[in-house]
């Protein structure tokens, strides 16, 4: 029976350590902190706010290895009527929400061939008119938490635009929130004999690697400071989060999509009533922020999106929270980059990355399933390995 180790208890590896205990191994999984969950935690009490806006994409590869372990139900997806509550912010300065994004940004969704080695916004200029292609970057934003999705490459933006973008929405919701997806992931790992030990920090690899190999499925910037390997960088956003519960009112905009610059906001509750008591709307939203923006002047951005789609929502609050996500978004890849470029999982000598930064194709969430069923693979070969004479 091989052993494995895996730092790390969020999604990245949980996937991980279920995904080696299945072959055959004897998995020990460390998390510093008190909860599972990593980004995936879902807050306790009246208020199940996620770590910032979460969805799972139905065409990802992880739904049906979910669906398999019978982890992924309960998910809720868009109600139809909700669907037809989605607002767009266009018209320039201050703006106004209207029902439609633009025709040509439809159009633009269709086209094919988006390439690495270009600005998303030259391509898709080429591709429709200027200001299509500016909406049709701000509106990847919601996939992508960076301030500038039109500059990255076009290969990266547009199959984020595309997939947000998709018609009947891909976007699937763990009901409750992530949180109970994650519990249900860890009592399977511990019926599957995985040893899980939480407010574990880990900071050396020497022990671990005597008895095995090594899955890191820690954020990217602990795995440099675990690994001491400078060279595990790569760019990722700096977003501005607002949380806000209000006092239920009909009319509420579902989502507001900010065409005009990035920015994204939605009404959780209108597919799951469970996140927030009886009488009550929970809204979460995401501002990417610009270089040397405040949090502050990302937050009042939004807010202006908040007194287009909810009207006397400041006289509404019962609850709201604000928060910064510096690096922790996934990985963008820039113009001449793409997943292949990023860190890569075999570290060599035994241990391997997983995560949502590191090589490996997919968006959001599935970077981190796809990295950590690929660094298993490999970790188990190389315990298979004979050892040297």
């Amino acid at each position: 029976m091989p052993q494995l180790t895996v730092v790390g208890g969020g999604f990245a590896g949980l996937v991980a350590a279920l995904s080696a205990a299945e072959a055959g191994a004897d998995v020990t999984l460390y998390e510093a902190h008190r909860a599972l969950g990593g980004r995936a935690r879902t807050a306790d009490g009246p208020y199940r706010t996620n770590d910032g806006p979460h969805a799972l994409y139905s065409g990802g590869p992880h739904r049906s290895w979910l669906r398999r372990r019978g982890l992924l139900r309960p998910v809720a997806s868009v109600p139809p009527g909700e669907g037809l509550r989605a607002r767009y912010r266009r018209g320039g300065d201050g703006g106004v929400l209207r029902r439609t994004p633009p025709l040509g940004l439809l159009r633009l969704r269709r086209a094919t061939g988006a390439p690495v080695g270009m600005p998303y916004l030259e391509w898709a200029a080429r591709q429709t008119d200027e200001a299509t292609a500016r909406a049709a970057a701000h509106f990847a934003a919601v996939a992508t938490f960076h301030h500038a999705p039109g500059e990255l490459s076009a290969a990266f933006t547009h199959e984020r635009m595309r997939r947000a973008s998709a018609l009947p929405p891909e976007a699937r919701y763990p009901r409750g929130g992530w949180g109970p997806l994650v519990g249900r992931m860890a009592r399977l790992a511990r019926e599957r004999g995985v040893r899980i030990e939480t407010s574990a920090r880990v900071d050396r690899l020497d022990e671990a690697l005597r008895r095995g190999p090594v899955v890191v499925a820690t954020s990217l910037d602990a795995a440099r400071g675990l690994l001491g390997d400078d060279a595990l960088r790569w760019p990722s956003g700096r977003t501005a989060l607002l949380d806000v519960a209000l006092e239920r009112r009909r009319g509420d905009a579902f989502l507001i999509s900010d065409l005009e610059a990035p920015g994204w906001v939605e009404r959780f509750t209108a597919v799951d009533r469970t996140l927030a008591p009886e009488g009550s709307s929970l809204v979460q939203a995401q501002f990417p922020m610009f270089p040397g923006e405040s949090r502050a002047d990302a937050v009042r951005r939004g807010e202006h999106l908040l007194d287009l789609g909810f009207p006397d929502w400041r006289c509404r609050v019962l609850h709201r929270r604000e928060a910064t996500a510096d690096g922790r978004t996934g990985a963008v890849d820039e113009p001449g980059t793409s997943w292949r470029d990023r860190p890569r999982i075999d570290r060599g000598e035994g241990v391997f990355l997983a995560g949502d930064q590191v090589a490996a194709p997919g968006v959001l969430s599935e970077v981190s399933f796809t990295s950590a069923c690929r660094a298993v693979r490999l970790a188990l070969a190389h315990a298979s390995r004979p050892a040297p004479a």
